[in-house]
């Protein structure tokens, strides 16, 4: 796996704890932690896209991070293990692979042919 999918992999992890953080901040602390979370989230995925099909990488983003949040929810916030949820996280898992295999490895950007 590239550097730059692995760079989606983490944004995708950091938007999974400002979506965390979004529900449970209750302090200045929490919620400074839950911002930051937000702009190293943005600034890795913008950091991909400039070198991924932007469609793609927001795509694998949105649906890691919603595969995340639900397994956080029910591992650690003791949401309901729901069979028909994990079934359609799993067609949701399906789709985000399928974009990073048919999607090109890495683009060159103008100006950076070096």
């Amino acid at each position: 796996m590239s550097k730059v999918w692995f760079t989606v992999f983490i944004a995708a992890f950091f938007e999974v704890l400002w979506v965390i953080g979004l529900k449970h901040s209750y302090n200045l602390w929490t919620w400074v932690t839950t911002a930051i979370a937000i702009f190293v989230s943005f600034y890795l995925m913008i950091m991909a896209a400039s070198r991924l099909p932007v469609g793609t990488v927001y795509a694998v983003f949105v649906g890691l991070g919603t595969v995340g949040t639900v397994v956080a929810d029910i591992i650690f916030f003791n949401e309901p293990f729901q069979p028909v949820t994990i079934i359609l996280i799993l067609f949701l898992l399906i789709g985000v692979i399928g974009l990073k295999v048919v999607s090109p490895s890495e683009t060159t950007v103008k100006g950076d042919e070096a």
